[in-house]
């Protein structure tokens, strides 16, 4: 009976974050909370960790220009900020939008309930003195939380004087942001140990990291080229995935670019950058729900793994003794779980660090399985996240425009300096004579050789010299769609030029129109309603 209730439960749900928070606390957190879950991986989630907005988590070394980016994505100051080439920003900064600018220490930040950083508690005093909360009225901070992070120094010195575990502080967040960029300077390529092991610490969430090579302006094209093979073959060996890291070189600031050459470049990389976090409010949601996915499949490893240890150890004698044996050989009982119960080894904890932290516990406090908490998990795996999914759907298809505004974003979103305008298909867009009529004459020579009958050619004598151009037949069948206004199958001579037109854009390197702008248009075809 209550099983059947639970299926039902679904279709209760309001909306995915609330469905999220009952899934969590009805089904999960159970499971979770009798096998440890939060002595060994992430501590459990709050009400507001399924309400916040996305969050951007900035990481890399010291002087790559992480204040400056969240400046220049802003356009504005905000409170807390240092910049310099030196180390300056030795705080985490959570940069949140607020009515009135202004400051919160991390002590008064994780008392909280309506922030998502009260489990930060647990890093101590010496990691709240170095965390803060700049609140401040933006519009980019509407849909988005930034948050910045100290500069990530070499050698082992640095390391001890945080007084709090640095890695394991950016895996916690890293579990909880939508978005990880990591930043490195176009002239300090050196990845230091410390950096190595965050980036090692981040291994689990390579779907949200994002590469960025700043201040790549200030070097040449030649050089730029070397530097970013160097990168890339760099982080080849640390983030250990087939697939490639998503880089993008720019130079995220508001001065003029010291070598000017790689404008268009970094004009199309910061664009393509800037919708990748416009994005991140309308994939909130999904993004809450594959983490939850995530965190549930390590639980239910988890309690194999310790209700596996409750069952070998011994109810009375040689229990210390057994416990190090068991330890010891913690992979081979990974390899029969593996085994018994169809588990892929990527859903496995590192397998030292879990070795680490069971030497702390005590082995005869473990719980043995219970069914019935692994039966609820695989039921939300099975049917509740299904429904949840639908909803997701049904949530990102009312609000559609749901993205980042404000700051930055705006200077790319239209008028001359957007980017492409008057470039390709957009040639022209603001002249006042049609833009093909300058190349008309030399298409017309090409026109009237291909005999053309009452001023119009066919269309199969606009093939043959349409596929001069050894376009793809799905790419001048879209050329001939938009340049046959009148769409009467044949061809005059201005719309003969315009197909040749649009083959010079494809040609060039441009993305053809969906649909044919107005500038385009021959002049004689002005006011023709096309039915296409």
């Amino acid at each position: 009976m209550f099983r059947k209730n639970m299926k039902k439960d679904p279709e209760l749900f309001q909306n995915v974050s609330e469905g999220l928070r009952r899934l969590y606390r009805t089904k999960l957190f159970p499971l979770e909370d009798t096998y440890r879950f939060h002595d060994f991986h992430s501590p459990a989630l709050e009400d507001a960790d399924f309400d916040n907005k996305p969050m951007v988590l900035l990481v890399g070394q010291y002087s790559t220009g992480k204040t400056t980016f969240i400046r220049h994505l802003m356009e504005q100051d905000f409170p807390g900020m240092r910049i310099g080439p030196e180390p300056t920003t030795d705080s985490f900064i959570a940069v949140m939008h607020g009515d009135q600018e202004g400051v919160i220490p991390g002590n008064a930040l994780v008392v909280d309930p309506k922030k998502p950083f009260r489990k930060l508690n647990a890093f101590g005093n010496a990691f709240l003195n170095r965390f803060m909360c700049a609140q401040m009225p933006n519009p980019v901070l509407e849909s988005i939380s930034i948050i910045d992070t100290p500069g990530i120094l070499s050698g082992e010195k640095q390391r001890i004087s945080r007084g709090y575990d640095f890695a394991a502080v950016l895996e916690w967040f890293a579990e909880r942001v939508d978005r990880i960029i990591l930043l490195f300077d176009a002239h300090k390529l050196d990845i230091s140990d410390e950096f190595s092991e965050v980036i090692r610490a981040l291994k689990n969430h390579e779907d949200k990291m994002r590469v960025v090579l700043n201040k790549a302006d200030q070097i040449s094209t030649q050089q730029l080229m070397r530097v970013y093979g160097a990168l890339m073959w760099s982080l080849g060996k640390i983030i250990n995935t087939p697939e490639v890291v998503r880089v993008y070189i720019g130079s995220f600031w508001t001065q003029p670019l010291l070598v000017p050459d790689n404008r268009k470049l970094f004009e199309a990389e910061e664009q393509d950058l800037f919708l990748d976090i416009q994005s991140l409010p309308r994939n909130a949601a999904l993004r809450k729900l594959n983490d939850l996915i995530k965190r549930a499949r390590l639980a239910k490893v988890q309690a194999y793994i310790i209700s596996s240890l409750k069952k070998d150890m011994p109810s009375v004698f040689g229990k210390d003794s057994k416990k190090k044996e068991l330890i010891a050989n913690l992979g081979e009982t990974y390899h029969r779980i593996e085994k018994e119960h169809q588990i892929s080894p990527g859903d496995f904890p590192n397998l030292a660090k879990m070795q680490e932290l069971l030497n702390g516990q005590d082995f005869s406090k473990f719980v043995a399985l219970k069914p019935k908490l692994l039966e609820a998990v695989e039921d939300m795996l099975a049917n509740d996240i299904a429904r949840l999914m639908a909803l997701v759907r049904q949530e990102e298809a009312a609000m559609p425009s749901q993205i980042v505004k404000g700051g930055a974003f705006e200077g790319t979103m239209s008028g001359p300096f957007g980017h492409g305008y008057g470039e390709g298909a957009s040639e022209g867009i603001d002249e006042l004579e049609w833009v093909v009529g300058r190349d008309k004459p030399s298409y017309d020579e090409i026109f009237y050789t291909l005999s053309p009958i009452n001023g119009k050619v066919s269309g199969a004598a606009a093939k043959k010299e349409m596929v001069k151009s050894k376009l793809p037949n799905t790419v001048l069948g879209k050329i001939w769609k938009l340049a046959d206004v009148d769409k009467d199958g044949l061809l005059d001579d201005e719309e003969f030029a315009l197909a040749n037109h649009l083959i010079k854009v494809k040609l060039e390197g441009h993305e053809l129109p969906s649909e044919l702008p107005e500038h385009l248009v021959p002049p004689s075809k002005r006011g023709i309603v096309r039915e296409d």
